[in-house]
């Protein structure tokens, strides 16, 4: 099933658990600064758009005025062609502009620089007796590639700024993807393999991690415990079933059983009971895998009883006593712990007391022939 769960399907192709995270996750974080990047450039256009729009009445009157300079500055000449083309060469020199002169008709008079592509400025010529003719100002060459020349390193920027977001994007993306093979190998088996935190990581990565890491210990852990609880069945129960097959040996060699041989035979079946109890109790503490169920205090009692080999009759019920929830397993340990106890250092059980507890407990008490605590022992 593990093998299985280490494969994602995307467009009905099998892709692995890995690829998959660092393909969606890398390239989704990849196009979101992409866009954010695209829709920042755009505001800032649009902002400036509005900037200028806002200053355009102010440039318009520069414009205005420098268009009536034209205006007069060519009306004086016109009528002197001498003086006019010198005028002509001199605005076209100093202010690096491409310049044309047209008559009344439209008819090119002269050109300095290149032909007008984009006109910048368009000055009629007037006097008192009419129109005499036009002046077009465009951008000379060296003005005419200025806005190929700002947008350049914009566009050079925005390359820069998206490729750093590419290696950001990685770089984030990697964490989860380190995550996501490290939970594949646990899933497959590899309880050893651990995520390896970075010394300044922090946030909700690191806390996953620790977590995965956590969970990968906790299972190693109990896995390693179930193998040794596992040995130590196996060594612990080898002795008294050795001791067993050799009573029942002798017990087949004499033909009838003897007393003596039954009871050693009870003595070890009691005590690999005993043992078995141990080891499962043990096991679900450390495992935690206690199953609580419904007991009758009675019955528990009667059955611990004679677990232990003695007469039910030793029981003594409060009256009242109402059933409770355990596990019955970790209890009947406890109470074949208590009578033993009670046989080894205190001359044996003489009664076994059940009665109702405070905050809904119940007590079982072994009452035995020892001579107590004295005073100030207890």
């Amino acid at each position: 099933m593990n093998r299985y769960r280490s494969w994602l399907f995307e467009n009905g192709r099998k892709v692995s658990l890995g690829r998959f995270v660092n393909a969606r996750l890398h390239r989704r974080i990849f196009m979101w600064f992409g866009a954010t990047i695209l829709i920042t450039a755009v505001a800032a256009i649009a902002t400036t758009g509005a900037i200028n729009r806002v200053g355009n009445s102010g440039w318009r009157r520069e414009h205005a005025r420098a268009q009536s300079f034209v205006d007069h500055q060519f009306q004086r000449v016109w009528g002197d062609p001498v003086a006019r083309d010198a005028l002509a060469r001199v605005i076209a020199e100093d202010f690096d502009t491409d310049l044309e002169l047209l008559d009344a008709t439209g008819r090119r008079l002269a050109r300095y620089g290149q032909p007008c592509r984009a006109q910048v400025m368009v000055a009629q010529i007037h006097d008192d007796t009419g129109p005499l003719g036009t002046v077009l100002l465009c951008p000379g060459r060296g003005r005419s590639g200025a806005s190929l020349r700002f947008a350049l390193p914009l566009l050079a920027v925005a390359i820069v700024v998206w490729a750093a977001s590419g290696l950001i994007s990685r770089r984030l993306a990697r964490p989860l993807v380190d995550l996501a093979h490290v939970a594949h190998e646990i899933g497959s088996g590899k309880l050893s393999s651990r995520v390896r935190l970075d010394r300044h990581g922090h946030g909700e990565v690191s806390v996953v991690a620790e977590a995965v890491n956590d969970m990968a210990a906790r299972i190693e852990r109990q896995i390693a415990d179930q193998r040794e609880l596992l040995a130590a069945v196996s060594h612990e129960l080898r002795t008294p079933l050795a001791r067993i097959r050799l009573l029942t040996e002798m017990a087949r060699g004499d033909g009838a059983p003897s007393a003596p041989v039954l009871d050693d035979l009870d003595r070890e079946v009691m005590e690999i009971d005993a043992l078995v109890g141990d080891l499962l109790a043990s096991s679900r503490l450390d495992f935690a895998a206690l199953t609580v169920t419904r007991l009758d205090p009675a019955e528990t009692a009667i059955r611990a009883l004679e677990r232990a080999g003695l007469d039910p009759t030793l029981l003594e019920v409060a009256e009242g006593t109402p059933a409770f929830e355990a596990d019955a397993t970790l209890l009947a340990r406890a109470l074949a712990n208590l009578i033993e106890n009670a046989r080894a250092h205190a001359g044996g059980a003489e009664r076994l007391r059940v009665r109702p507890g405070g905050q809904r407990s119940i007590v079982f008490e072994v009452e035995d022939r020892g001579p107590g605590f004295a005073d100030g022992e207890e």
